[in-house]
């Protein structure tokens, strides 16, 4: 069956919250589909995360007993951006610049519980990166794409331990704070797409590769209150690799104005963690050295929906997002696993060269166990986020 060509502005054929509470660090999705668009293409647009993270400490130790303590909401909400731009410079060469913030977190504990606060102060965490991704295509003919580029890719953080979870005294890590400095490094990507305009069809395959950043770290611990200065501060050097990705994107009419659309995306976090020396050092004391983050799986998502386009200045979409989470236990700064998502959205299109997309997700977040140094310290079960997106795109 033939279809009548459905318009390019129809949703771009997701919602522009695709993956913001995803598995690891993940937020972004680092989706290139402004890059795949005909002519020349400019978009921006803003995502915004609201989760509601709950959960009951198990901490026990020779001490105290804090099992069932009660641990309120300890996930911030945040917000990230992405712009792009795509000229098509000849019939056959097509440039193009992503900008984005694939990876980060966002963490604060109340600092009134003993498993995660301490002195008036929660354990919490800040992660930050921007990645700014050039691209070089080639089209032989209409059906194929061929690209590649360079990735520039920025990390700093901030992260403080505080309360029982951390070990108890004159041993414990509670006190320990480390802000690493914004450090860059580059990477490549390199894909290829299929598409049949006819039936608006088309198919997209990206790798990115692994990105490995030194970066500058102040570490602070209070164990020189108990005689071990060497173990007190020190400026130190931390290696963390950002990990190597695939995404798939695929889209295809179905019926007159309507197509079906999927993500799905893997992540190489198996055998992902950041161990900074001090921290390394001063966790080998309680008999079990402690990374500062880590994971044990690599993250599967999928994202499933339908669009249709009901005039010219309006269309819409729903999809359902799947997310594996990066293993079980976790770390207590992110401390769920994976989700299911259900999304609703909006475009309209004043113009034929420009529109305005809005979306909304619920995710159900999956339940988690919350663990340091291989201890576990928290339950973390029935969670949720909501998940809104807004993007403008312009054709010229």
């Amino acid at each position: 069956m033939k279809l009548k060509p459905i318009s390019t502005a129809i949703l771009l054929a997701t919602l522009p919250t695709t993956a913001v509470f995803a598995g690891g660090l993940d937020r972004s999705g680092q989706s290139i589909q402004a890059f795949l668009q005909p002519g020349n293409y400019a978009e921006a647009g803003i995502s915004v995360l609201d989760p509601d993270v709950k959960g009951k400490s198990t901490v026990r130790n020779q001490q105290l007993d804090l099992a069932g303590e009660k641990v309120s909401d300890m996930a911030e909400d945040y917000y990230f951006i992405n712009t792009a731009i795509k000229v098509q410079a000849t019939d056959k060469i097509s440039l193009g610049l992503i900008y984005d913030q694939p990876y980060g977190a966002d963490a604060q504990y109340n600092a009134s519980t003993q498993s995660f606060g301490s002195n008036g102060e929660g354990t919490s965490v800040e992660v930050k990166t921007q990645n700014l991704t050039a691209l070089i295509g080639y089209q032989p003919n209409e059906n194929w794409n061929f690209y590649a580029g360079p990735v520039w890719q920025t990390v700093e953080a901030d992260i403080k331990l505080r309360g029982n979870a951390y070990g108890a005294p004159p041993v414990t890590l509670s006190g320990y704070n480390i802000k690493i400095d914004q450090e860059e490094a580059y990477g490549w990507l390199a894909g290829f797409a299929y598409q049949i305009p006819a039936i608006a069809l088309k198919a997209a395959v990206t790798y990115r590769s692994e990105i490995s950043h030194n970066a500058k770290a102040h570490e602070e611990t209070s164990l020189g209150n108990i005689g071990l200065a060497h173990l007190s501060n020190r400026v130190s050097s931390v290696e963390a690799i950002t990990p190597q990705s695939v995404n798939l994107d695929f889209q295809t009419g179905i019926a007159k104005d309507t197509l079906a659309f999927a993500n799905i995306r893997w992540v190489h976090w198996d055998q992902f963690a950041v161990t900074p020396s001090l921290l390394a050092e001063a966790s080998s004391l309680k008999g079990n050295k402690q990374n500062l983050i880590d994971y044990s799986n690599d993250q599967w998502s999928a994202n499933i929906g339908v669009g249709h386009k009901f005039n010219d200045k309006w269309s819409a979409s729903t999809s359902v997002g799947w997310d594996s989470g990066a293993g079980n236990p976790v770390t207590t700064l992110g401390p769920t696993e994976g989700y299911w998502s259900l999304g609703l959205g909006a475009q309209y299109s004043p113009a034929a060269n420009y529109f305005i997309q809005a979306g909304v997700k619920h995710l159900w977040l999956g339940d988690a166990t919350a663990q340091t140094g291989g201890n576990p310290v928290g339950e973390f079960e029935d969670n949720n986020a909501w998940a809104y997106g807004m993007k403008i795109g312009y054709r010229f």
